[in-house]
């Protein structure tokens, strides 16, 4: 019998695809005991009772087929509602929104819907580890552009304007981030506007961790002005701020023509996203409590967390947003990735290098803290045995 290399069938763009840095390092740990992991960007928390109860509800009345392509109407309203509420910014719910399985498959459709082969998107980093690779996906050139600790993770507009060439189609830009925990400043967002229209940009803006603020407050990036609102995709969802990764919902707003082109992928590609989730996020926009508490106990860990690692010798910028720490571990004379998988091996503390997060994450590593405050204070005490050997 012939032997068939299947491998060869793939497509050059698949094969070209690197794997996630953050999965690798969780596949280490799944293997090993004891390992506190501080690594995974998913709240520890349980999805509210009452959005529980929704589900539940929703699948004993028999709600179980397919909804509208965009989604259901109600939970689209009630995500224009929600923005014109907390942001001021209006968007017509029956054309402007569409429900998405999770904010990654609007990333996804964002990129396809708006990129020709060759077209470039300017994405600061450190960033999450989706972003370049679903512009690849797309047929489009993700071009890198660093944000600096010492500028507290704000991209700088000048490494905008000097990335801009004739392909230059999107600005992306993603706050609050992961993995630094920097939230933008208006005046940051401000001037990326006035880059945009200057020109003639689109910007796609991931606010995922919008709810989730310490101290400061959040700007919608479309909120800045109608002009800024024609020409944003904004996407969000629930994973972060109601504890809901495992339900896959998620959505994107921005001007009709653009969600109408969205709408005509995601048909053909997953034709709604799933109907109990929907009536769980209809649930979910009706009360903030519970999002006000998860915050509350985000920020006691957060300065755990901040303050552990500063005693350590890894200096860290203080996050003002999502559930990161990004410690800087020059102290320990190793490499983002040696000092990860050294990390792991001997203390059994999982985080994950910076490198995965792109250029700009070289030098540090991302602690999340979506995790037990004792467990943190544990892992504190195991990386402290660490430095005092390596720092």
């Amino acid at each position: 019998m012939q032997e068939v290399d299947s491998a060869k069938y793939l497509s050059k763009r698949v094969v070209g695809l690197k794997p996630s840095g953050i999965r690798k390092f969780f596949d280490i740990a799944a293997t090993m005991k004891d390992v506190i992991s501080l690594g995974i960007g998913e709240p520890d928390f349980t999805t509210p009772k009452p959005i529980l109860e929704a589900g539940v509800r929703s699948l004993q009345a028999g709600e179980t087929h397919y909804t509208s392509n965009s989604g259901k109407l109600e939970l689209r309203q009630g995500i224009a509602d929600n923005l014109q509420r907390l942001y001021g910014v209006k968007y017509d719910a029956a054309t402007e929104v569409i429900a998405t399985v999770g904010v990654s498959e609007a990333l996804y459709l964002t990129f396809v819907a708006l990129l020709d082969p060759g077209d470039e998107v300017i994405i600061p980093t450190p960033c999450f580890v989706s972003y370049q690779a679903e512009v690849y996906l797309a047929g489009g050139v993700p071009v890198e552009i660093p944000s600096k600790m010492e500028n507290n993770f704000q991209v700088d507009p000048d490494e905008i304007r000097a990335a801009i060439t004739p392909r230059t189609k999107v600005i992306f830009i993603g706050y609050p981030s992961n993995p630094t925990g920097a939230v933008a400043e208006r005046e940051t967002l401000l001037e990326i506007a006035k880059i945009a229209i200057e020109h003639d940009l689109m910007v796609v803006s991931d606010e995922i961790y919008d709810r989730l603020v310490y101290g400061f407050k959040h700007v919608c990036f479309p909120a800045l002005g109608e002009e800024l609102k024609k020409r944003t995709v904004l996407l969000g969802g629930f994973s972060k701020s109601h504890a809901m990764t495992g339900w896959r919902i998620g959505f994107a707003a921005a001007p009709a023509e653009i969600i109408q082109g969205m709408v005509r992928i995601h048909q053909y590609t997953i034709m709604s996203a799933p109907t109990t989730a929907q009536d769980a996020a209809i649930e979910a926009l009706k009360s903030d409590s519970y999002v006000d508490e998860m915050v509350a106990e985000y920020d006691r860990r957060r300065k755990l967390i901040v303050g552990g690692l500063n005693k350590l010798g890894l200096t860290t910028f203080e996050p003002r947003g999502a559930f990161y720490a990004f410690p800087n571990i020059k102290a320990s004379g190793m490499s983002d990735e040696a000092f990860a998988e050294k990390l792991l091996h001997e203390e059994h503390v999982a985080v994950v290098p910076g490198n995965a997060f792109g250029k700009g994450g070289e030098g540090f590593v991302r602690c999340s803290y979506a995790t037990a405050y004792e467990k943190i204070e544990e892992a504190l005490r195991r990386m402290e045995k660490f430095m005092q050997r390596y720092g």
